[in-house]
């Protein structure tokens, strides 16, 4: 494994791939290939695309990529060829035809709506992590940027290099590809158990009973757990620190106790603190210096400002280099960037190169969004007004008063974080209660439309503590900009908890809630 300087990973990617000439692409027997959709390109290029072709046929999706996508703004194929598709059956040890394949039927439409995603999108604009819609299957895409000596690439799911990007037609793009994506079928701890060199680290979960934390589909609606991301070190990383057994890493973090799967545990904790709520991909802490909850007691540290994404940034040195006239202190665990960004059915593993223990991070800017409410997350998949008919439906989320709407605008000139908020019109009183937020003092503020007449004036209390200041909605906003930031004052937490944030209209109207922030204050 090879740690990678992530703004370097992107900028040698993007230079190798844009600033080189395409090689011409292929005459499409058209004049105008942008006039071709994607379906009119595979039928022209038969010849190399048949069996694919076949497969979205048997998909119905041949009518899909004939025409424009009613959702979003086009469609992305990530395109295998005849070789890959053979390869692809000969290795998957239940289909020893195309045929066979196709007379799968339910397998055979989740394969092809896996290579579809619901959005046209530019290989320019690939992220060093999860695209940023879903495929027609209902699943992310992760995209990693592999860098060797005599040449770059993108790789998709850490299973196909893309070998051709961006044929761009009339209802979206096409990418080659060298390999068939495989649908994700494990969780994150069967993908444990099919990689031996993280046997450490699984010893750990099993040891600990955090097996049922990490062994789960997010897909599934029976199951309540949400998707997580965890940071795990190779046997290789515990190695070099003279650990090469479950009960070496137990006597260093754990001495003299042995209930390991309590919640007090030391060891328990360790392992806690290695699993982050919520699935995020590398690009996602890209520019972002915050503390993210874990399953473990307190909150770890990601510092993405810099030119490494840094975990835990300043709480110990672990190497000097020092090059005259220069010392450089290393004071910070980091990714192997090219092996992350691994995707299971529970969310996203990443790897790092030193051992993690728990430190007390520093006070971070936090914001939250409502993500912690599983139903919202499901609304965030698709356009619209969703009336919340019942207070029982959301988790960390009361009102009363009047009907509570989550509008999704789909509009990415939104200037709504994500384009979305919660929307209550009326008599109102609304509640959010926060993941916990390390101690100290705070400014706090209040995402928000302030550009209507019809707004409200409000008031706001923190954990029961009036802020001590009436807030017009109706101003404050631009034409251009109805959602702004506005100031609500200063808080100091006295203890690492949860708090809940309650407004409360004063003169009854709209309010357009899109997020609340909480930034040191010095």
């Amino acid at each position: 494994m090879r740690s990678r300087v992530i703004l370097f990973i992107q900028s040698a990617v993007l230079t190798v791939f844009f600033s080189c000439s395409e090689p011409p692409q292929p005459k499409p027997g058209f004049e105008d290939q942008e006039q071709m959709t994607i379906y009119d390109y595979m039928v022209a290029h038969d010849s190399s695309y048949s069996s694919f072709l076949s497969i979205l046929k048997a998909a119905n999706l041949d009518k899909t990529l004939s025409a424009y996508n009613p959702d979003q703004i086009g469609y992305t194929l990530f395109l295998p060829d005849n070789e890959a598709v053979d390869e692809f059956i000969e290795e998957s040890g239940r289909f020893s035809s195309l045929d066979d394949l196709l007379n799968d039927a339910d397998y055979v439409s989740v394969l092809a709506r896996y290579h579809v995603v619901n959005l046209g999108i530019d290989a320019n604009d690939f992220p060093f992590g999860a695209l940023p819609e879903y495929t027609l299957s209902g699943d992310f895409l992760t995209v990693t940027f592999v860098i060797e000596p005599d040449t770059s690439y993108y790789k998709i799911n850490n299973q196909a290099p893309v070998i051709k990007t961006n044929i761009e037609l009339s209802n979206g793009f096409i990418h080659l590809i060298k390999n068939m994506l495989k649908p994700i079928t494990y969780t994150s701890y069967q993908w444990l158990e099919q990689n031996p060199d993280f046997s450490i680290f699984k010893s750990l979960i099993d040891t600990t009973g955090l097996r049922t934390a990490i062994d789960f589909n997010s897909k599934d609606e029976t199951n309540a757990s949400k998707s997580i991301t965890m940071l795990v070190e190779p046997d290789s990383v515990f190695h070099n620190n003279g650990i090469y057994s479950l009960g070496d890493l137990a006597q260093l973090v754990s001495p003299g106790r042995t209930d390991y799967n309590s919640k007090s545990s030391p060891l328990y904790n360790f392992a806690a603190y290695h699993i982050l709520v919520e699935s995020m991909f590398l690009d996602d802490f890209v520019g972002v210096a915050t503390n993210y909850t874990t399953y473990s007691e307190i909150p770890l540290n990601i510092n993405g400002v810099g030119i490494d994404i840094a975990v835990n940034k300043g709480k110990d040195t672990f190497d000097i280099v020092i090059d005259p006239p220069d010392t450089l202190y290393i004071d910070y665990i980091t990714f192997y960037y090219d092996e992350s960004n691994v995707l299971t059915q529970s969310g996203a593993i990443h790897f790092i190169n030193r051992v993690l223990y728990q430190v007390q991070p520093s006070r971070a800017i936090q914001s939250f969004e409502f993500w912690e409410e599983p139903l919202l997350n499901k609304y965030r998949l698709d356009p619209g007004e969703y009336l919340i008919e019942d207070t029982s439906w959301l988790n960390v989320t009361k009102w009363s008063g009047t009907d509570l709407f989550f509008v999704v605008t789909g509009d990415n000139q939104s200037s709504a974080w994500n384009g979305d908020y919660l929307f209550i019109d009326g008599d109102f009183v609304i509640s959010y209660t926060i993941p916990k937020i390390i101690q100290g003092k705070y400014t706090v503020y209040l995402g928000a439309d302030a550009y209507n007449q019809a707004n409200a004036l409000v008031e706001v209390f923190i954990d029961g503590k009036n802020l001590g200041k009436l807030f017009d909605l109706a101003t404050g906003g631009s034409a251009g900009s109805p959602f702004t930031r506005i100031e609500l004052g200063t808080i100091n937490f006295t203890r690492y908890d949860i708090h809940t944030v309650e407004v409360k209209s004063l003169i009854p109207g709209r309010f357009c809630w899109d997020y609340v922030r909480f930034e040191p204050f010095n």
